[in-house]
């Protein structure tokens, strides 16, 4: 047999890889563009400039993998949302004024226990949209639009109220698929305190961060989120 003649297995994409490109493309849609930041981030990015308060427990050991020495205050980042508060920073270092329209796919890292819905690291697929005038209805427009391109055009959505130190008033997202009720994700408007950080005046906007992990379960029906880490290629080759 010749090499010409020879068929080579030329791999495949992993599930998670596949679903950011799709998120990309969705949003890409609306005018989102992507922006990306370091996954070992600095305290002041990943807690302070997002108005996460010191005696916060997001800061304890028992969810934050902190880098030695911890009194250096660098860590594994616990989610994308500081890379909306450096895209911010760049933009207004750069002169360039909103709108601004980012989403921010990329790995964190919690530290808690593994089980079938939750691991140590996972991806998060970071929103942000600031402009004059910024609605909670916007808001819920452009996650309607992305969960139907995503998901399927038979599910709805809602917000329940919830608190994240970084956005105000904070929701928690769901999705229904059927006749269940499934939790996507935290999302709200930016709080004023963020846009303070940045240097920022005179604007509203709203955020959103969906864990792409969990998006991937339910698009996909895979049953265990240690699936998409387990290296099995049995399982990729599925996609």
């Amino acid at each position: 047999m010749t090499l010409e003649n020879t068929e080579i297995d030329k791999g495949h994409i992993h599930p998670i890889s596949r679903a950011i490109f799709e998120i990309r493309g969705i949003f890409a849609d609306l005018g989102f563009e992507i922006a990306l930041g370091p996954e070992i981030e600095s305290e002041r990015y990943n807690f302070d400039a997002l108005n996460v308060p010191p005696d916060h427990p997001a800061r304890d050991m028992q969810d934050t993998f902190w880098l030695k020495p911890k009194n250096a205050g660098n860590l594994l980042r616990t989610h994308t949302s500081p890379v909306q508060v450096r895209y911010m920073e760049a933009q207004l270092k750069a002169g360039i004024q909103p709108p601004y329209r980012i989403i921010a796919p990329g790995k964190v890292f919690r530290n808690e226990a593994t089980d079938a819905t939750h691991e140590a690291e996972f991806f998060q697929v970071e929103g942000l949209y600031v402009d004059k005038n910024v609605s909670l209805a916007q808001l819920k427009g452009t996650l309607l639009f992305f969960f139907q391109k995503f998901l399927g055009n038979k599910i709805d959505i809602r917000f329940r109220p919830s608190f994240f130190p970084f956005v105000e008033p904070a929701l928690e997202v769901d999705v229904k698929m059927g006749n269940r009720w499934l939790e996507m994700g935290g999302a709200g408007m930016v709080h004023p305190n963020v846009f303070s950080a940045v240097g920022l005046k005179g604007y509203t906007g709203f955020a959103f961060g969906p864990g792409l992990d969990r998006l991937v379960m339910v698009k996909y029906g895979v049953p265990d989120v240690r699936l998409f880490y387990s290296g099995d290629l049995r399982f990729v080759g599925q996609f």
